[in-house]
């Protein structure tokens, strides 16, 4: 579908894109995460053809962006972080204007103009001038644009930046539909957004490419081996020596939790060693009740702190999937 092969931009001295390389497989949803000033839009806009790459290429469809622009861009459609709108136009004027530049006949330009409307649901303000329209429903005009000729490709740079909660969950659910017919990629700052509706991430630092992976790849490749407890108990200290003294644990921290008599505790066990039972029986035996009990998690938010911190270990990339 989509390929990106060791590609650079350089704008004199400072390099945006470092080399970069992945590839977008059909049918799935693609959050493209990275820091400000990552390289995320510069690679978008190399992809969607309106900026040259310094060094390698990006072939969409089997069509290469700079030799076959045409065919390439005919696959895709675009939506920039700010939607390219015509302010002194209604939505209807602006998508059968949009419908003409992509080249689509009378009667193909009429029937998408009319699908995209009813898929974005501005049919109730087609008729509004596009500068009187709130924020969402710009954000809607601008992807009801991307959307004109049912292009296999979409991409989306930010399409919710700016929107109050309403019109997020409104977007994301209709990018969801979308994705039914549409390979999506989507970039956001939102990373709960992007653990919620994307099927694949793409993490970029510096220009670089530092994971890929499913969401619940990432959390297993960086999830804690720890266990998280509270406990009924008067001593952090006791409760600490009682866990120390159970096979198969090799740390444990422990700290009096905010009701009264309740200790928190964090356990880690020795490596593939099933403790559950052990700290059962044990608690039971010391008449201290397990009040909660739980693997300690990790979210999409502290996979990406990790990896984008500068001093993430080469190893730490490479498990998650950086294929360099």
């Amino acid at each position: 579908m989509i390929e990106v092969r060791d590609l650079v931009k350089r704008y004199g001295d400072h390099i945006a894109v470092d080399h970069l390389s992945f590839n977008v497989e059909k049918g799935q949803i693609y959050g493209f995460l990275g820091p400000n000033g990552a390289g995320k839009t510069t690679t978008m806009n190399i992809m969607t053809g309106y900026i040259g790459p310094t060094e390698g290429e990006v072939i969409i469809n089997g069509h290469n962006i700079l030799e076959a622009p045409e065919e390439a861009k005919r696959c895709i459609g675009y939506l920039p972080e700010q939607p390219p709108l015509y302010n002194d136009m209604t939505p209807l004027e602006y998508l059968k204007f949009a419908s003409e530049l992509k080249g689509l006949g009378s009667d193909e330009a009429e029937e998408s103009v009319e699908k995209v409307i009813r898929l974005t649901q501005i049919d109730d303000v087609k008729n509004r001038l596009i500068r009187n329209l709130s924020k969402g429903y710009k954000q809607r005009v601008g992807l009801a644009q991307a959307i004109l000729g049912m292009p296999d490709i979409l991409i989306l740079d930010e399409p919710t930046v700016g929107l109050d909660p309403k019109q997020i969950l409104e977007i994301r659910e209709l990018i969801r539909s979308l994705s039914r017919e549409h390979t999506i990629i989507l970039s956001s700052h939102i990373l709960s957004e992007v653990q919620e509706v994307c099927d694949h991430v793409l993490i970029i630092h510096h220009g670089r490419l530092i994971a890929t992976g499913t969401p619940q790849e990432l959390e297993k490749q960086l999830k804690s081996k720890k266990t998280e407890l509270i406990v009924k108990a008067n001593d952090p200290e006791e409760v600490e020596a009682l866990f120390r003294s159970i096979e198969g644990i090799s740390d444990v921290s422990c700290a009096a939790a905010g009701p009264e008599n309740e200790v928190s505790v964090a356990i880690e066990p020795k490596e593939s060693a099933d403790i559950r039972e052990a700290v059962f029986y044990a608690c039971c035996k010391a008449d201290c009740p397990i009040l909660m009990m739980r693997p300690s998690g990790v979210s999409l938010e502290s996979i990406f702190l990790q990896l984008t911190s500068d001093g993430a270990s080469t190893e730490m990339n490479k498990e998650a999937g950086d294929p360099s």
